[in-house]
């Protein structure tokens, strides 16, 4: 078995997609509309095979949660640039494009090499090895 793909709603459906294809490498199928559900949505995929699903309806409420604590539920998703050079080098292009690091570069006791950094609509992925 494996993970097909993670959703994720967004305000922003055209900024999200940017951000994934830029900074990680995702393409972006065409877009999906359903007008009669005012519904929106891009499949982006990744090389493994691995996707993200970014949807968008107008009605679906912001979030409500405080984005430097953590709580129950989904809390972040990985993504592995291969080497920890990369990570380190995303993770500045990252920040010195404007996005938060919230996690810095390092060794975790579980003995991974990852940062975590915000998307735009402040989702946290962790840039791994």
């Amino acid at each position: 078995m494996k993970i097909e793909h993670i959703a994720i709603w967004t305000s922003d459906l055209e900024k999200m997609r940017d951000f994934y294809c830029h900074f990680f490498g995702a393409t972006a199928g065409q877009k999906y509309t359903n007008p009669k559900k005012n519904y929106t949505s891009y499949f982006l995929s990744f090389d493994d095979g691995a996707r993200i699903e970014l949807m968008h309806v107008p009605t679906i409420p912001p979030r409500k949660d405080d984005i430097y604590t953590q709580f129950r539920g989904l809390i972040h998703f990985a993504i592995a640039i291969g080497s920890e050079a990369g990570v380190n080098d995303l993770t500045e292009k990252l920040r010195n494009e404007g996005y938060e690091i919230v996690g810095e570069p390092r060794w975790t006791g579980d003995g991974y090499y990852e940062s975590v950094v915000l998307d735009p609509e402040n989702n946290r992925i962790e840039i791994t090895a």
